[in-house]
């Protein structure tokens, strides 16, 4: 007997587009482990989400730009798909209240159309290391005056080498106000492969010979479009 093809799911009627935060301790929560968190949200909020096609549908969520599992986000993003128009305000406070704290939804607005993923091209980062301010300034120098600074990372394909000064638009240093050390104000442009905030932490080791220390606090301050002034613009404008 022929196996019958799978229902066809009604087109969604309208898309969200969400920014939400990861803070404290949910800084540690995996990508995975948020989709989980946020599906599950979605159910207990009864969000009419619109769903796939196929013989196991799921709702269509699309995420663009996830954080590094560890490090903490003012400026994450989602698109999500609904089967009925809703107000992005209402959601807002629907998701705010499903989800664990440290997980907060910080806007809701209706999405203009085109791709969520190709309006994130940068991302600003505060990276809180115990390395003295001396020492991070002796290091960012160093960086910024090299033309290339190859770093090596395993990634899925395997242990890969790419060049880490390539992505970084400014780089500075300052005195810490979270821990006895320095703090990192880093604009990273986004790219193939990705570099990423600890990537530039091992380029820095690497040109001065001072690690930046253990455990540095992370934070994505923001993402989005990169203006002709260097600034990084709001994607949901």
């Amino acid at each position: 007997m022929a196996r019958k093809d799978p229902p066809q799911q009604p087109p969604p009627v309208q898309r969200l587009r969400v920014r939400y935060a990861k803070r404290g301790r949910l800084r540690f929560t995996s990508h995975r482990d948020f989709s989980r968190a946020f599906e599950r949200a979605v159910f207990r909020a009864r969000i009419p989400m619109a769903y796939s096609s196929g013989f196991n549908p799921h709702p269509r969520m699309s995420y663009a730009g996830a954080a590094p599992t560890g490090s903490a986000s003012e400026a994450e993003y989602l698109e999500i798909a609904l089967a009925e128009v809703l107000v992005p305000a209402e959601v807002h406070a629907l998701l705010d209240e499903a989800l664990p704290p440290g997980l907060d939804i910080l806007e809701v607005v209706e999405s203009p159309g085109g791709s969520l993923a190709d309006r994130l091209e940068a991302s600003r980062w505060r990276i809180d290391v115990s390395a003295r301010l001396d020492a991070a300034l002796a290091a960012v120098d160093a960086f910024l005056a090299a033309d290339e600074v190859l770093v090596e990372r395993m990634t899925k394909k395997g242990l890969r080498e790419f060049d880490a000064r390539g992505a970084v638009l400014t780089l500075s240093a300052v005195a810490s106000q979270e821990r006895d050390g320095a703090a990192l104000d880093l604009v990273l442009r986004h790219g193939v492969p990705a570099v990423r905030p600890d990537d530039v932490l091992t380029a820095l080791a690497a040109v001065s010979g001072t690690p930046m220390g253990e455990a540095p606090l992370m934070t994505r301050l923001a993402q989005g479009p990169l203006e002709e002034s260097g600034s990084i613009g709001d994607p949901l404008a």
